[in-house]
Formats: C-alpha cells, sequence, structure tokens
C-alpha cells in the first residue's frame, strides 16, 4: 500500500516546500540569536530557541559555510587552564548583510560632501544626525532617574527598539572590584551605518559622545563593529553613584580608580 503523499507527487512537493520553509525559518532564528545574543555557544542556542543540539549545529555549520557565522574561541569564567568555549558570533559579512541597502549611494554621497565642504562637513553631518537621536533619547534616559546603571539600561531598550540590538550588563570580574570601580558595559550588536563608520569615524565618534552627554559620565569606547570588533561595546563607569558633569570630549576619559585599566583589559569582550 502507498500513503497518499505517494500516490500524489503534487503532495509530496507541497510537503517539501513546507519542510524547507520550515527549516529557513529555523535557520533565521538561529541567525537573529546570534546577532542578538553573540557571542554565544550552541547549547545556549539550542536552550533560547527550544531546538535540539544536533539541529542547532546543523544551521550553525550551514550559516558558517555561508560565511556569515564564525566561531570566536573565548576563555572560561572558571579558574585554571582549559580549552577555549566555542562562541558564535556574526561575520562582517553577515553584519553588512542586515540594513545596508543604500550603502553605495551613501557612501558615494559623502565622500563628494567631503570633496566639495571639507572633512568636517561630514563631521557636521555626523553631528546632525546623532543629535537627532539624542534629542528622542534624552526624556527616555531621563526618565530612569539619576543612577547611571538604569540609565544606560534606559539607553540600551532605546537602541534595541531602533534596531541597534544592545545590552547594558554590569562589569564582572574574577575578583572583587572596589565600589568606585563599578561598571556597565553598553554592547551593540547591530550597526546600520557599520559600513561607512568604517570610512568616517565621525560616526562612531559623535555617538560616543551622545552616550556621554545622554548617561552624564565620560565613556570609554572599547570595540567597535566598524573598526573590526564582534560588537560596538562602551564602558561606562557607575561607580561614584550619581552622574558625573560632563565634560564634552568625546576623546577624554575619567579613570575611576589607578588599576581600573587593568580591568577593562581583563573584562574586554
Amino acid at each position: 500500500m502507498y500513503s497518499v503523499a505517494e500516490q500524489n507527487p503534487s503532495k509530496r512537493a507541497a510537503g517539501s516546500r513546507a519542510a524547507g520553509d520550515a527549516e529557513d525559518r529555523t535557520r533565521n532564528r538561529v541567525l537573529g540569536a546570534v546577532l542578538e545574543h553573540g557571542p554565544v555557544s550552541a547549547a545556549d542556542l539550542g536552550e533560547m530557541l527550544n531546538v535540539t543540539p544536533a539541529a542547532v549545529r546543523r544551521h550553525l555549520d550551514a550559516l558558517t559555510r555561508e560565511g556569515v557565522v564564525e566561531v570566536k574561541r573565548v576563555a572560561t569564567s572558571g579558574m585554571g587552564a582549559g580549552r577555549p568555549a566555542r562562541r558564535y558570533v556574526l561575520t562582517s559579512r553577515g553584519q553588512s548583510s542586515i540594513g545596508d541597502d543604500y550603502l553605495d549611494i551613501a557612501r558615494t554621497a559623502l565622500h563628494r560632501l567631503a570633496e566639495l565642504a571639507g572633512p568636517g562637513a561630514v563631521e557636521d553631518f555626523a553631528e546632525e544626525r546623532f543629535g537627532a537621536m539624542e534629542r528622542r533619547y534624552q526624556p527616555i534616559v531621563d526618565a530612569a532617574g539619576d543612577d547611571v546603571a538604569a540609565r544606560s539600561r534606559a539607553l540600551a531598550e532605546a537602541l534595541t527598539n531602533d534596531g541597534f540590538v544592545a545590552s547594558a550588563a554590569e562589569v564582572a570580574s574574577r575578583a572583587p572590584l572596589p565600589a568606585h570601580m563599578a561598571s556597565v558595559q553598553l554592547c551593540q550588536g547591530h550597526c546600520p551605518v557599520q559600513q561607512l563608520a568604517a570610512e568616517f569615524p565621525a560616526f562612531c565618534d559623535t555617538e560616543t559622545a551622545v552616550f556621554s552627554r545622554l548617561l552624564g559620565v565620560d565613556v570609554r569606547r572599547l570595540s567597535t563593529l566598524a573598526s573590526g570588533g564582534h560588537v560596538c561595546t562602551t564602558h561606562i563607569p557607575t561607580g561614584r553613584g550619581g552622574r558625573l558633569p560632563f565634560s564634552g570630549t568625546s576623546d577624554r576619559h575619567v579613570d575611576q580608580a589607578p588599576d581600573v585599566n587593568e580591568a577593562l583589559r581583563n573584562e574586554r569582550p
């Protein structure tokens, strides 16, 4: 006896298409989870998405072959020597495939603007673009109160709503840090202008200055997608209990203690 599907080729084809569509949807979910949570392990992805480990690894292998995902070896948080853990992140190709439809036009326009009006014109354009962001975010961040950590979380939420896939987490350390060295790392998993920022650093510099003004503290940019990082990471000092007077410069940073740089190096992603 043959099943109905075996007797009807059109139904077999429909079943194959449905299975293929389901595979594509799962693969897109895996890609989205890597974007949002990377660096992330295959096991964690399986738990987040309720997908079997074998299925997750199959999709990760396919995405790796496509060049949009890659493996990053990271040290484990436990004490002692051990094999680095495998974590998955988006590649530069994976990042650039999201939200850059008008990249060539924008790049050409900015180069032409610099030719006609000088490099300062590009900086003015970046100031105008991020100035609009700052005005929209200001009431959202202010509603979180004076606590810098709370303001950082509010900023991360606002960035996520605009597609930057942001998170704000307190910096953890193997050894307890003094209270005055407490800090938050603001991470952005996606940047709509990543490729432009690689050619025009004014975009990253201006965004960093906006973060400082919104949070009321001098911040430090640890990595950017534009410079080859897997995420944009901004170090935000929170250990003084409230907001600090902002110095008004994006390249000047206030260290919370003489050994803070060592702590930052240890916690850098």
